[in-house]
């Protein structure tokens, strides 16, 4: 079992992350916490919201506060190759051989920006990569760096010239974080914050953790005890996506699939990250009802009249999370 006295010093350290980043990315300070989590689950994320709301931005500033990681950004298009992220091999006529060229993917973190707006062979390229992490070029596979973490954004209100990541890939992020517009208050600290435009060059972003620290809370956070009742307390309400009409809910109707296993391991590793980060080396109903949505929403797929009838996910996720209790 993880010490107490480590916990709540790491826990010091993600959230001055949190603060640091909050300063250049305003009124999203939960969407970061839940990206740091996800790190330190040793998983990927996925972003989806409308242009202009910062995803970028956040990433890119998320990356400067971390000593030692390399970032690099791929801005995905249709004419893009699985070689323009993987890597290929090519021939140099001045040294007479062939030579490997690592592709971008070969970095910390990487954002996958608008991952949507690629052919379904580039996404299989990029998330069996994610999965598997190594990459074959020519006849040599390679791993990629330690830690590897991805940041895939995607835009919801565009049809044109999308693909849209069919839903058994879409599983393997950890989280699917819904990223809104900030609120009134902060909107009008985003416009007095940027009265003068920068070059991020310019700030000052302190480094508050190291590549080694983040490989060793990976690790740390499987030492966060959860409970047996935990744990049935999470079984039950990944198997209420499967059968709403136990709990008395009519929304099964409009459900095609539910939420796999792997919604359960995901759900009970995010439970224990967000343990740690508040300082905790045990995990409490309140840390798995807190993840819920980010592990669940993309994991729970509607059926044609769900989606006509425009049901919402996170609805059905509130209603199971009341109804389903602690034994």
């Amino acid at each position: 079992m993880l010490k107490l006295s480590l916990a709540k010093k790491y826990s010091k350290k993600l959230k001055s992350i949190v603060r640091e980043v909050d300063k250049y990315v305003i009124g999203q300070s939960k969407i970061t916490e839940t990206i740091i989590k996800c790190m330190i689950c040793d998983g990927h994320c996925l972003l989806e919201g409308v242009p202009g709301v910062a995803k970028t931005m956040l990433a890119l500033i998320l990356s400067k506060t971390i000593e030692g990681a390399v970032f690099k950004r791929i801005q995905f298009t249709p004419d893009l190759l699985p070689s323009d992220i993987l890597g290929t091999v090519i021939y140099r006529e001045e040294i007479s051989d062939f030579e490997v060229y690592k592709g971008p993917i070969f970095a910390n973190i990487v954002l996958a920006d608008e991952i949507n707006r690629t052919p379904p062979k580039v996404q299989s390229a990029m998330l069996e990569a994610m999965q598997e992490r190594q990459v074959t070029i020519g006849k040599q596979t390679y791993p990629l760096p330690n830690p590897f973490f991805v940041i895939a954004t995607q835009n919801p209100v565009e049809t044109r010239g999308v693909y849209p990541l069919p839903e058994a890939q879409v599983d393997r992020f950890l989280f699917k974080i819904i990223v809104t517009y900030p609120s009134k208050e902060h909107e009008k600290m985003v416009i007095d914050h940027n009265l003068e435009v920068k070059r991020l060059e310019e700030f000052d972003i302190p480094k508050l953790i190291t590549l080694n620290e983040i490989t060793e809370l990976q690790k740390l956070v499987k030492d966060v005890h959860s409970s047996r009742e935990i744990k049935e307390y999470i079984v039950h309400i990944v198997n209420a996506t499967r059968h709403l009409s136990e709990l008395g809910l009519e929304e099964e109707r409009y459900i095609k699939w539910g939420a796999s296993p792997r919604a359960s391991i995901f759900l009970n590793l995010a439970a224990k990250a967000n343990a740690l980060f508040e300082g905790r080396n045990f995990v409490m109903p309140e840390d798995v009802r807190k993840v819920a949505y980010d592990v669940l929403r993309h994991r729970i797929i509607l059926n044609y009249e769900g989606v006509a009838l425009g049901i919402r996910v996170e609805d059905i996720i509130t209603k199971i999370l009341k109804s389903v209790k602690v034994e």
